[in-house]
């Protein structure tokens, strides 16, 4: 029987485990590896930095997996060999039939001068819960929330910041105290889909939010408290930033990312396959030209499944990835907009705008919900027992 080594269990690789359970069970065996124990949505960041849920409320553990065909282990990948598919653990060796990578994209804080000692994130479970914890002394004052590199994972999210953030202040009576500042690189919250960046921008123009595109903050002076940036230094009393992205050291080490752009794994962007035979590389840390975001690395599990599949078989892949996924948006008082993007399947990428709305809200919430049964079947037996 052949063996496939799924490396990384974020959406990509639980999507993939489950397809190949679901169709392949009986040809393959399936191991799918990480060195968490749970699994996160991305949104639950906002779930515990504005609604004070326990980061312990939000993971959802991976001995709920139970799919037919497929071991869950908890490792730490610590090498990666693409010519031989021999990858090193912290407790086994493996040389699969088939390995796909999709270990995600890792935070690097230190990137940005500066960023570490005078700034907080809640791009990661740990710094929500810090910076929750900060703004429950916060009492008024100048915070700037600033994109500190492209690309980042869940585009929509630093806008969704921005906004519960006013309503979490408000609430508290801090509204009229408080400036916000938001600053991107970017010329626009979400290029590909005007109508989402006008509804963003109107969002964050209405609540008194400013918004600054086109500029980048290269570093920060923790001394006096300021953001740098090439049009001048901002003051700030607090400092919130979506960190730069970038693969993990053990997939830069490996040498998948050469060819890849700025540093992320070289793919085929319609097959997901990698320059080396029988090594897919799908999620955040592939060089696809999509966002991000969980939506997309499910996708192109697709992809990667029908591919395998075809490989079985011993015919051509005709299955071709086309970067679609729906996202949805936060914008506050429990409304929830969405943008339903199609990168590749035409000419020119399509993502259109559908206005926030409690509708969408209880969508969002289902949409997790399917994920869960569908991921977790385990979870099931331990919420009914």
């Amino acid at each position: 029987m052949r063996t496939v080594l799924i490396l990384g269990a974020g959406f990509g690789g639980l999507e993939l485990a489950t397809l190949l359970s679901r169709s392949l069970a009986d040809e393959l065996r399936v191991v799918l590896v990480d060195r968490n124990d749970s699994f996160t949505f991305g949104f639950a960041k906002l779930e515990i930095l504005f609604r004070d849920v326990p980061p312990e409320a939000v993971r959802v553990p991976y001995a709920d997996l139970a799919h037919p065909g497929v071991e869950f282990r908890r490792e730490e990948v610590t090498a990666i060999d693409p010519r031989t598919r021999r990858v090193v653990t912290d407790r086994s060796e493996y040389e699969p039939d088939i390995l796909v990578v999709a270990l995600g994209a890792d935070y690097d804080p230190a990137a940005t001068p500066g960023f570490v000692e005078d700034g907080y994130e809640y791009y990661s479970i740990d710094g929500a819960a810090l910076l929750r914890d900060r703004l429950d002394s916060f009492d008024g004052g100048s915070i700037v929330l600033a994109i500190l590199r492209v690309p980042f994972k869940c585009p929509p999210a630093p806008y969704e910041g921005a906004m519960l953030l006013h309503e979490k202040l408000a609430r508290r009576g801090l509204g009229d105290s408080t400036r916000i500042r938001m600053i991107s690189p970017m010329d626009s919250p979400i290029p590909v889909s005007a109508d989402t960046s006008a509804a963003l921008v109107e969002a964050l123009t209405r609540r008194g939010i400013e918004y600054t595109p086109g500029h980048l903050v290269h570093g920060l002076d923790a001394d006096r408290h300021v953001a740098l940036t090439r049009a001048g230094d901002i003051a700030y009393d607090l400092f919130i930033g979506i960190p730069a992205h970038r693969v993990p050291a053990v997939v830069e080490a490996s040498g998948l990312t050469v060819g890849g752009t700025d540093g992320w794994v070289a793919v085929d962007p319609r097959t997901l396959e990698t320059p080396y035979p029988n090594v897919y590389a799908l999620g955040d840390c592939a060089d696809a030209p999509v966002p991000r975001a969980g939506v997309f690395a499910e996708d192109a599990a697709r992809t990667v499944a029908a591919g395998i599949a075809a490989k079985l078989r011993g015919s051509d892949a005709t299955d071709r990835y086309r970067g679609r996924g729906a996202c949805h948006i936060e914008f506050g008082g429990g409304l929830v907009g969405k943008v339903d993007a199609d990168f590749l399947s035409g000419p020119a990428p399509l993502a259109p705008f559908t206005a926030p709305s409690e509708e969408l809200a209880r969508e969002k919430a289902d949409a997790a919900a399917a994920r869960i049964q569908r991921w977790f079947p385990g979870s099931l037996n331990r919420v009914s027992g």
